[in-house]
């Protein structure tokens, strides 16, 4: 896949652009299936598949300290989108410049001239242009007379039988109460979390017997407080692990932290780049009498955190 970041770097249209346009907060199963059906008709064309997105999120820039916490920042979801079989990724800016532009502009100016789109795909309530004016109905206005085509994409739905609409706002929903195992039905893969190892209270191996990656955290969203069955990705390799998410009451400490115990694992990766991937929640977060009472019930979360991850590992 093409990357483009900003349209002063693109040198000439593509030929037959099949495109779409979208925030694609997640790139979630919704994502990826609008992903395929632009490709499809790219193919059928002879044509380029393209997927247009905007670097900060349009929310940020409009709706200044209102945003919600984003499922993938940008890095994440530019390496997300560029697995799919889109041939081209357009990153567009996002100012109060761009976002004052008219939805008529947008569309000849930049769609059809600097694009080169010969067709366009779309959700169903998709609007974009100053004020939100553009639509589904306009396009189609500006298509017929430009030569272009407008699909509309049906909705994704899960499969597990609730017929739940697939969305960002759900997913993020999903994690903010602690569901990672009905995420993963919705993202096609489990929620991760990015960020680097640091120094903790080292008190995890010295006080518990169970040594902790402190993470501090670089993403946005973070599942409810809690314990969860994960896997930890360090250096290409996965290992499964437990984390803790929230405050340690048993401590008293009140500081919020993420911590993860990697299962048979020894080694110092203080500073290191590391991503968690979770599976289950196994409980909530509680206080303890103290540390031999904790310490056994992370026992317990360990058996349990290793029969969730044992079709994985083995």
């Amino acid at each position: 896949m093409e990357l483009i970041e900003g349209l002063n770097h693109l040198k000439a249209p593509f030929k037959n652009a099949v495109v779409t346009i979208g925030n694609f907060d997640g790139v979630h199963i919704g994502h990826q299936a609008l992903f395929h059906q632009v490709t499809e008709k790219a193919d059928a064309l002879g044509g380029t598949s393209v997927a247009i997105t905007f670097e900060p999120h349009p929310i940020r820039v409009l709706k200044t300290g209102e945003s919600p916490p984003l499922i993938t920042l940008y890095e994440q979801k530019i390496q997300l989108i560029g697995r799919s079989s889109l041939d081209a990724l357009v990153v567009i800016p996002f100012t109060q410049e761009f976002a004052n532009i008219p939805a008529p502009s947008f569309i000849e100016d930049i769609l059809v001239h600097r694009i080169g789109m010969k067709a366009i795909i779309i959700g169903e309530d998709y609007s974009f242009g100053r004020n939100r004016e553009g639509n589904f109905d306009l396009l189609k206005t500006f298509g017929e007379r430009l030569g272009f085509s407008v699909t509309v994409a049906n909705w994704i739905v899960t499969s597990n039988g609730n017929s739940k609409r697939i969305s960002s706002t759900a997913i993020r929903e999903m994690v903010m109460d602690g569901r990672v195992a009905d995420v993963q039905q919705m993202l096609g893969r489990f929620y991760q979390i990015r960020g680097f190892v640091e120094k903790g209270r080292n008190r995890g191996g010295k006080q518990l017997g169970f040594p902790t990656a402190n993470v501090r955290l670089y993403d946005e969203l973070c599942p409810k407080m809690g314990v969860y069955a994960v896997t930890v990705e360090l250096d290409g390799n996965r290992h499964p692990g437990v984390a803790n998410i929230g405050y340690s009451p048993t401590f008293d400490d009140h500081i919020y932290t993420v911590e993860v115990h990697i299962l048979d694992f020894n080694r110092d990766i203080y500073g290191s780049p590391i991503r968690v991937n979770f599976v289950q929640r196994v409980r909530d977060e509680r206080k303890f009498s103290g540390i031999s009472e904790l310490s056994a019930q992370i026992k317990k979360d360990v058996m349990e955190a290793r029969r969730i991850l044992s079709p994985m590992t083995s």
